[in-house]
């Protein structure tokens, strides 16, 4: 939850990610509730160089431990038809 908290802290990044899943502010927090919306939160910050780079500074972490975290949070890709 920290990443959501990362994104709310300026309005100017919860906006970029509120049009991106057409969430607003009347249904986050149910949202947030759901399962698989952390995944969305860092598939959105994982989508941005800058905005991964960002948050793995502000919770001193490596990059690569955000999005590993994404992938164990959205499960193991679905497998393709031979």
């Amino acid at each position: 939850m920290r990443a959501l908290g990362f994104l709310a802290s300026d309005p100017a990044r919860l906006e970029v990610f509120l049009a991106e899943t057409g969430l607003g502010p009347a249904n986050l927090r149910a949202a947030a509730q759901e399962p698989g919306f952390l995944a969305s939160v860092l598939d959105h910050i994982a989508g941005s160089d800058s905005l991964l780079l960002e948050l793995a500074g502000n919770l001193s972490l490596n990059p690569e431990t955000i999005v590993a975290a994404r992938s164990r949070l959205a499960g193991p890709p679905p497998l393709e038809s031979p």
